[in-house]
């Protein structure tokens, strides 16, 4: 017995999801951004994306920003982005 592939649509799928899952970081980085704490604006100009992948706030002051010391963030700039990411990849995931 042989199978014959007739026609493939799962890897069109799976590129499409890809493409979209490749664009989180940068959404990621953006909403990070949007929720530093801004008062000389040092901070949010020194938040980049490390590796395509990573969030790196390179100021001396970030991880007491993040621990929710600013009256602006209160719960700090991870956290709401952790769960941005969250119901960003769930949208990218149920999207066709």
């Amino acid at each position: 017995m042989t199978i014959k592939k007739v026609h493939d649509r799962i890897t069109p799928s799976i590129r499409r999801i890809n493409s979209r899952l490749e664009q989180v970081p940068k959404a990621a980085l953006d909403f990070f951004i949007k929720k530093t704490p801004k008062r000389s604006g040092n901070a949010r100009r020194r938040t980049k994306l490390v590796n395509k992948r990573t969030i790196n706030a390179d100021y001396p002051y970030a991880k007491p920003l993040d621990q929710g010391s600013s009256k602006k963030a209160p719960k700090g700039m991870s956290k709401p982005t952790g769960k941005f990411i969250e119901a960003l990849v769930k949208i990218i995931l149920k999207r066709k």
